[in-house]
């Protein structure tokens, strides 16, 4: 109420002065060849004060004398005409009178209500930050969260999936200590849609595995847990996620839901920091990619960043993923061989022609280390050396890819 009582007033006295001044429709202080007038005048008694004085020559007294009584007789007769003349039209100056009353008081609260938000309290930016800070030690719990969230039909699933599932949880339950039995629980609750038990199962694969636990053991338990939080990282998640950093500082899903915790604890400009860095750092098939390029220019938006523009998308890295090795697993070692071979070399022509990133040089490698290939390999990783010298960080990637293909140690 200060607000508007303190706004209203200035408004009003501004519009008043305006609208006066406007309905008066001329100067109190006279026209404005009245003050040449009083200038000739107090210049006409200088010069004869000068010549009393002796000064100034009589002649050149005599010859500005002249000159400013000339001046005097010209600014006398503009001011007789200028008294003549009428005022301005009075309803013309009642219709300006009007516009700039609508546009002051009018106008101004109505930009007011636009842009601003009535009744809002003040929210500087100390109290802000501080707000933000409770808001991140006082978050909803992991259990409070999951309770929240509504309940959905199971998947329909063939019934011989449902029984083998059903029989690999007793199994399991009888024997809290297997590990693989963990694994596979953890995977196969995920494909049903039990967040919850998925991750309750990955909480005892990381048991099991103790400190031979890595990075990716964490993010995943993090993962399944903000899915049953219904997106929400919870605290509980957030310490899962610390663990995954400290195992892993580049992890890219642990900093993708670091930066989602952020802009849910009203700090967007930190989680907007994040998520453009690891954009930026992330090849196009990264699964943490397409998420934040759907919603990183509203985070920028909330964070205040007003010229940001998204980066545009990275090509996909050529040549066969871990992914397509992997998926080759259940070939003849002979094709195998040959599905791996044909993506490589149409890999090593393009590297040879056109060049390629750092990540694509690597892949070139392993799958090179893959085929048993380790001169080829060698010759590749000794190239990737000189071509990207200087660059840390891709020299550390080529070092990696060596060292999966036997060709360094860690």
């Amino acid at each position: 109420m200060l607000f508007w009582i303190v706004t209203g007033a200035v408004a009003l006295v501004l519009t008043v002065a305006l609208v006066a001044a406007l309905l008066r429709g001329h100067r109190e202080t006279g026209p404005a060849e009245a003050f040449d007038l009083q200038v000739y005048r107090d210049q006409l008694r200088e010069v004869e004060a000068d010549a009393a004085s002796g000064k100034v020559p009589p002649e050149e007294a005599e010859r500005l004398k002249t000159e400013i009584s000339r001046r005097l007789l010209a600014a006398d007769a503009k001011a007789r005409g200028t008294a003549a003349e009428t005022g301005q039209p009075q309803g013309a100056a009642r219709v300006m009178a009007v516009i700039v009353a609508l546009v002051l008081v009018g106008g101004g609260f109505g930009l007011y209500t636009y842009l601003g938000v009535p009744g809002y309290p003040d929210r500087p930016l100390q109290l802000r930050m501080e707000q933000a800070e409770a808001l991140l030690q006082d978050r909803t719990a992991q259990a409070e969260a999951e309770a929240r969230q509504p309940a959905t039909a199971p998947l329909d699933v063939p019934e011989d999936y449902a029984a083998l599932v059903e029989k690999l949880r007793a199994a399991v339950s009888e024997r809290p200590d297997d590990l693989q039995g963990h694994m596979l629980l953890t995977r196969h609750e995920a494909a049903l849609g039990n967040a919850r038990a998925a991750y309750t199962a990955q909480q005892q694969v990381i048991r099991l595995k103790g400190e031979e636990a890595v990075a990716q053991d964490f993010t995943d338990l993090a993962d399944l847990m903000i899915i049953a939080a219904g997106g929400y990282v919870s605290p509980e998640a957030q310490k899962v996620l610390e663990q995954a950093l400290s195992r892993d500082p580049d992890n890219g899903v642990a900093r993708f839901y670091g930066g989602l915790m952020m802009a849910q604890t009203g700090r967007p400009d930190l989680g907007f920091q994040m998520w453009n860095r690891l954009l930026r750092e992330s090849a196009a098939e990264d699964p943490w990619v397409a998420p934040i390029r759907a919603q990183i220019t509203d985070m920028a938006a909330r964070a205040g960043v007003t010229n940001f523009s998204l980066p545009e998308a990275p090509a996909p890295l050529r040549g066969p993923s871990a992914a397509d090795i992997d998926n080759a697993a259940d070939l003849s070692d002979e094709d195998r061989s040959a599905m791996i071979r044909g993506m490589v070399d149409g890999l090593l022509e393009r590297l040879a022609t056109e060049g390629g990133s750092p990540q694509e040089w690597a892949r070139a490698i392993s799958a090179l280390g893959v085929l048993g290939e380790a001169d080829r390999a060698g010759a590749i990783w000794t190239e990737g050396k000189t071509v990207f010298a200087g660059n840390q960080e891709a020299l550390a990637a080529l070092r990696d890819a060596a060292v999966s293909a036997g060709l360094a140690s860690e």
